[in-house]
């Protein structure tokens, strides 16, 4: 047995991962087209009307509205679709905060729901037993470039008439049975963050199919003003945020586009790799990705039993850094309804709301224990960075540590 370089041995992978630049000449030029225009308003501008026609066109749907950030995105998808105070809105608890922050800016109520124990993606039977007379909406979470089991969720949307949004801000270009996520619910939403699998610095898209919808997005994201309808321009119908983009972040992300599928056939053919890699070791699951389906992996989570792997996650990725891979136990620290906002009900310093409002009329409370299998999830996952830059050798390099650290200790295991 191969000694781990934990313990002095040779580590398996000692040259630097792969890196590339983001950015380029492609950005430089549309920078420059869009500084000549000698206007950064959207409305008067190219680029943000062209990003919008380019996304639409990338997802063959009919419509796309460009909001400020991904929060942004999502926020604009529940104005449009009505939701306001006292209604329910269901999601995932492995997501980030940017995922409830409309809900709660709308005065509505978020209600989370459990996850697939390997996808790590909300279900469709832990959203129907959330379900309420106040459920309007579920905003379904399609984690790490995976897609969520789409066709059970819309089948209970519609058995229940609520929308559904999703939340694709780390799905570019992931597949469901054929389809793109983000185009099978009422409302698909994006992030251009920094931290994302193309970047525009900031900025959020929303893509649609509806020409009602369309219309209410472009108003809520302008703080309802009627752009088309330039005699009643002021006239606002009820309070909505400002979260138009600029066109400099436009100008970012039209060159950005051009490069999302190369990207994103990167990740998956790099998390696919370390998918068939560790395939079979004990004690260690594989991020689940649905049968048919294509993802663009932002990150890879692994589960880890350490009881069958004979060893304790923390020593496990302790044991895989000092063989020069990067890894980390755990993603998120804890379930989102375990963030104090939630537990001391404090959205608002010192008030209630949106909680103790008349609309709602009823009580809730957010603890531990409240979705067991995510819990489970975020103590038991190991994270694996993926990036587009990263080569050949770095998948066969990270694949060979993790067998070699996993085949240790149950070697270990059987020696006791």
């Amino acid at each position: 047995m191969e000694k781990l370089a934990i313990f002095g041995g040779n580590p398996v992978k000692t040259t630097p991962y792969g890196t590339g630049k983001r950015f380029g000449d492609e950005e430089v030029v549309q920078l420059r087209e869009a500084l000549e225009q000698n206007t950064l308003f959207y409305w008067f501008g190219k680029k943000t009307k062209q990003m919008n026609e380019k996304f639409a066109k990338m997802y063959g749907v009919k419509y796309s509205v460009a909001a400020s950030s991904g929060t942004a995105a999502i926020h604009v998808a529940l104005g449009t679709i009505g939701i306001t105070a006292g209604d329910e809105v269901i999601t995932s608890p492995i997501t980030d905060v940017g995922s409830v922050i409309g809900i709660l800016a709308q005065n509505a109520i978020p209600v989370f729901a459990d996850v697939d124990p390997n996808s790590y993606n909300i279900t469709a039977e832990s959203i129907e037993a959330k379900i309420t007379d106040k459920t309007k909406a579920v905003i379904v979470v399609h984690l790490a470039g995976n897609a969520a089991d789409m066709d059970a969720i819309m089948a209970v949307a519609k058995k229940h008439n609520i929308k559904v949004i999703e939340d694709c801000a780390q799905s570019y270009m992931c597949y469901y049975k054929g389809k793109l996520a983000g185009t099978i619910g009422d409302i698909g939403c994006f992030s251009l963050n920094d931290f994302k699998h193309i970047s525009a610095g900031d900025g959020g898209m929303c893509i649609m199919n509806s020409e009602d919808y369309y219309y209410k997005a472009m108003k809520f994201a302008d703080k309802n003003y009627k752009r088309i309808d330039a005699a009643n321009l002021r006239s606002v119908d009820f309070l909505a945020p400002n979260y138009r983009m600029n066109e400099l972040t436009a100008a970012v992300a039209i060159a950005q586009l051009d490069k999302v599928q190369d990207i994103c056939n990167k990740r998956n053919t790099y998390g696919d790799g370390i998918t068939a890699g560790i395939k079979g070791l004990k004690g260690l699951t594989p991020h689940k990705v649905e049968s048919g389906g294509k993802a663009s992996y932002w990150f890879y989570l692994m589960r880890m039993d350490e009881k069958q792997a004979g060893v304790t996650k923390h020593e496990f990725v302790e044991a895989l850094k000092a063989e020069g891979i990067n890894s980390r136990v755990g993603y998120i620290p804890s379930c989102v309804y375990e963030y104090p906002m939630f537990t001391n009900k404090n959205v608002y310093p010192g008030t209630k709301v949106p909680f103790n409002l008349p609309e709602y009329g009823r009580h809730i409370e957010y603890k531990k224990g409240d979705c067991p299998v995510a819990e489970e999830v975020l103590d038991s996952v190991i994270f694996l960075p993926v990036n587009e830059f990263f080569t050949s050798d770095d998948l066969n390099e990270t694949v060979a540590a993790i067998q070699k650290v996993s085949k240790y200790y149950l070697e270990q295991t059987k020696n006791v």
